[in-house]
């Protein structure tokens, strides 16, 4: 059995490959960045048709399996490669089943889109480029469901957890960290938060993330 991963670290390619780092589960990276069409040649999109990285093909013996969207591509690797012994970052009980699963969409329909935005508009475009008035609205707007994943880790440290489906760094935390930590440059913002703050720095301090974030 081979575990391909098309796409880079610096993308959201760097959820499923994170997630495979933690697990130990080896892996192929099929280098494709996201620019400069790679994602459009007819053999990728054969592959995705939606022209988009990550991509998970797991090939098994009883035939390949094609995984899209990269929340996706981290939640199967974590279940079907990982092991559920309350150990690993595979979730072990129902409960944190259920917490991967609705924080991960969550992070998907709250946070992403405006998170990208204050990234891309605070540091990651060239200066130039950024427009400071689209990053304060952003900024505002994540005040809500910043203050939603606050509430949910103090409620968790209040019951002796760290982190958001556990007492130990699970998948969830690896879907939604990799976003959250996408609002890092608007520091004030974050620094309102101080739970969501200490624990984004726990996640992305995590040895394998900077391994992930720097495979190209």
């Amino acid at each position: 059995m081979t575990l391909k991963i098309y796409g880079i670290g610096p993308s959201r390619a760097v959820r499923p490959i994170w997630t495979a780092l933690e697990l130990g589960v080896p892996f192929e990276l099929i280098s494709t960045p996201y620019a400069g069409g790679a994602t459009r040649t007819p053999e990728f999109l054969a592959i995705n048709p939606n022209g988009h990285i990550p991509v998970l093909v797991d090939e098994r013996a009883d035939g390949a399996i094609t995984v899209w969207e990269s929340m996706a591509c981290a939640l199967y690797i974590a279940r079907v490669h990982g092991t559920a012994d309350g150990q690993s970052i595979t979730p072990a009980t129902p409960r944190e089943e259920a917490e991967a699963l609705r924080w991960s969409f969550w992070t998907v329909s709250e946070l992403e889109s405006d998170a990208l935005t204050v990234l891309m508009h605070r540091m990651a475009m060239p200066e130039d480029q950024r427009k400071p008035e689209l990053a304060d609205k952003a900024e505002s707007r994540l005040k809500v469901p910043l203050a939603v994943l606050e509430q949910h880790l103090q409620a968790q440290h209040a019951k002796g957890e760290a982190y958001l489906a556990a007492n130990r760094f699970t998948v969830a935390d690896v879907c939604v960290a990799s976003v959250a930590s996408w609002i890092r440059p608007a520091a004030a913002l974050l620094a309102q938060y101080p739970a969501v703050s200490a624990w984004v720095k726990a996640c992305v301090d995590r040895p394998a993330q900077t391994q992930a974030r720097g495979m190209k």
